[in-house]
């Protein structure tokens, strides 16, 4: 690009970064939050931070991070662009920086996610090669030891796995789910996942005699900026009975570790979305996107 250098980014680039992004979304609530996750990006050995550097300036034109989540996996995340620049073919320009990095480590395939009210997100999305690939939304527990689950809940990998993949969920996310080391970030789920998770975190496999009926696991515990939340990398159920167990598991988990609130991510589809609400569960106002690009021909 004329007039523009892509290079990987450095700790003495934040004041940069941070006079174009603290302020993304001036019409939604919460900040964005590449300015307080920045110094960790860098920091971040399985991954490289972008940015786009104008040659006649001393500000940035944008930036954006490639992380690789397995061995075939790449992840784009945080793409934003300096308004001052925009139309100027910086998301492209970014993307393709994200895509020769991931491939030189050895990826098949690279994913991002975007909210699905961000029109100019989806569009340079779009643009520079992404696809549709799945939809998400987050059903939010409360944190609470009200309800006890009616079915039996095992920390049992094996069981949950099992239930993933005959579960429509496994089917409609096409195998995603949340990854356990990067926040905000979808990759496929696989048996050695959820043994980790069994050993580091937790995963919840409801049942009883008759077989495991639903399941989920935690990725996360943190802070963010609407106070502290526990994360749940997704939820698959056959039933709202046993969705009931799941939620009332889930919850008293998270109020075990005394969090403000909960996520889990779950299909973008009527049933399950219907489901949380008949199980009072709590849902996002807003569906999330996941798009992919094949890199195999690069």
């Amino acid at each position: 690009m004329a007039g523009m250098t892509v290079r990987p980014a450095t700790h003495d680039d934040h004041d940069a970064v941070v006079a174009f992004t603290e302020n993304t979304w001036p019409d939604r609530e919460g900040s964005d939050y590449i300015p307080r996750v920045y110094h960790d990006w860098l920091d971040n050995e399985a991954a490289e931070t972008f940015v786009v550097d104008p040659d006649d300036g001393d500000d940035l034109a944008g930036i954006c991070q490639a992380v690789m989540l397995s061995p075939h996996e790449g992840w784009a995340q945080g793409m934003r662009v300096n308004p001052d620049y925009r139309g100027d073919g910086i998301g492209s320009t970014l993307t393709e920086a994200c895509f020769d990095w991931c491939r030189e480590q050895g990826a098949t395939v690279c994913r991002n996610m975007v909210f699905s009210w961000n029109q100019g997100g989806l569009g340079i999305s779009r643009a520079a090669g992404f696809e549709p690939a799945a939809e998400f939304r987050w059903m939010q527990p409360e944190p609470s030891y009200e309800v006890e689950p009616t079915l039996d809940v095992y920390n049992d990998p094996d069981a949950a796995w099992s239930c993933f993949k005959r579960s429509d969920a496994n089917e409609e996310l096409r195998g995603l789910a949340l990854d356990i080391d990067e926040t905000y970030a979808m990759a496929e789920l696989t048996r050695e996942r959820l043994h980790r998770a069994a050993a580091e975190t937790r995963v919840f496999a409801v049942g009883d005699g008759n077989g495991t009926r639903a399941m989920a696991y935690r990725t996360r515990v943190g802070e963010g900026s609407d106070g502290s939340y526990a994360e749940y990398g997704v939820g698959a159920w056959d039933d709202v009975p046993a969705l009931r167990s799941l939620v009332a598991a889930i919850a008293r988990d998270a109020a075990d570790h005394g969090v403000d609130s909960t996520r889990v991510a779950i299909p973008e589809t009527v049933r399950h979305v219907s489901d949380a609400s008949l199980a009072r569960a709590g849902i996002s106002d807003d569906p999330d996107f996941v798009l992919e690009a094949d890199l195999t021909g690069r």
